[in-house]
């Protein structure tokens, strides 16, 4: 009888713990899966199946197909419904933003409400449905003749600031890495303001940050390159340098959405880089120094429907200053 009970006792024992072990082991797997998933990504699709009508791209039989390197036709402008969302884009589990390839190479953002990768499925079902608002998000930001959030122009030094409506060519290429996504944006013989010059842009985004780290490699020194965030009518800017004078921000909080809800923006740059800050018509500016050396900056945006995200205007700043002490070291 004893023996009996002795070898129940074990069998259990054995069992429960073959339980646990296989409990433990799918959790391990589970987590590793969750590691695994990617935290940033960038693309650019451009439509197959129709064909060019003047400016347009049309047809009824059309599908996306996702490429790696594009030089924009020379048909492309404003609403060619060519390329999905108008060009490439980039995201981090925090936030997703994209470039118009076309003249106003503004830099919209999408608000995110997930912690997922979310722009492969954007504007497929329907070309502007990305303006409605759905389970991930949407476009947010109503950029208008602006910038938009760190894009990048030449200002003549008055009220207007030059996009990019005379270049000779236009490139964009994807990075997808370990280290986070982004795309390098090359543009040929843009002449602006009486001058020539070729402009690089690389634009990158690591896992876990809301800030696209800029850098911009023109060709030639000219006054006036300058990067801005879009204005809007009753809405501050805040401007703060680090203690030790090498980094600071300009940033504006409030109702600046196309919901209308609460959205926080801005621009981090490096002191010794900047000639002087302005204002545009339709931006503030931060006017760089004219250099061909690559000029760094970062910018940011912050929405108040970001899953587990900045809800108010103090946790906002407090990131901002958060960020320009780490930036600063």
């Amino acid at each position: 009888m004893k023996k009996t009970v002795l070898l129940l006792i074990l069998c259990l024992a054995t069992f429960f713990a073959c339980k646990e072990g296989t409990t433990n082991k799918i959790n391990t797997e589970e987590t590793t899966q969750d590691q695994k998933a990617p935290k940033t990504y960038a693309e650019i699709s451009i439509k197959e199946g129709g064909h060019w009508e003047g400016k347009k791209y049309v047809g009824e039989a059309f599908t996306f197909k996702n490429v790696e390197y594009l030089k924009a036709p020379d048909s492309l402008t404003d609403h060619s419904y060519y390329v999905r969302y108008e060009g490439p884009g980039w995201e981090s589990n925090k936030v997703g933003y994209r470039l118009y390839l076309d003249w106003r190479n503004a830099i919209d953002i999408f608000g995110k409400k997930v912690d997922t990768m979310v722009l492969s499925k954007v504007g497929l079902d329907n070309y502007d449905s990305y303006h409605e608002d759905s389970e991930w998000g949407q476009d947010i930001l109503k950029a208008g003749k602006s910038l938009g959030i760190g894009s990048y122009g030449l200002f003549d030094g008055n009220k207007n600031v030059a996009h990019f409506k005379k270049v000779d060519s236009t490139t964009a290429r994807i990075m997808n890495t370990k280290e986070g996504s982004g795309v390098v944006v090359n543009y040929y013989g843009w002449t602006v303001m009486d001058n020539t010059m070729d402009l690089q842009a690389d634009l990158f985004i690591e896992p876990d940050s809301r800030m696209t780290k800029a850098t911009l490699t023109p060709s030639k020194s000219i006054p006036g390159l300058s990067t801005g965030l879009v204005k809007f009518e009753g809405i501050d800017l805040v401007k703060k340098e680090s203690e030790n004078g090498e980094w600071g921000y300009i940033a504006t909080y409030g109702e600046q959405t196309l919901v209308p809800d609460r959205l926080g923006m801005a621009l981090f740059y490096k002191v010794d880089d900047v000639e002087k800050m302005s204002d545009s018509e339709f931006d503030h500016l931060v006017v760089f120094n004219p250099t061909t050396k690559p000029i760094t900056y970062y910018f940011a945006a912050a929405w108040e429907k970001e899953k587990e995200g900045l809800k108010n205007k103090a946790d906002f700043f407090a990131y901002l200053d958060e960020s320009l002490t780490s930036l600063s070291q």
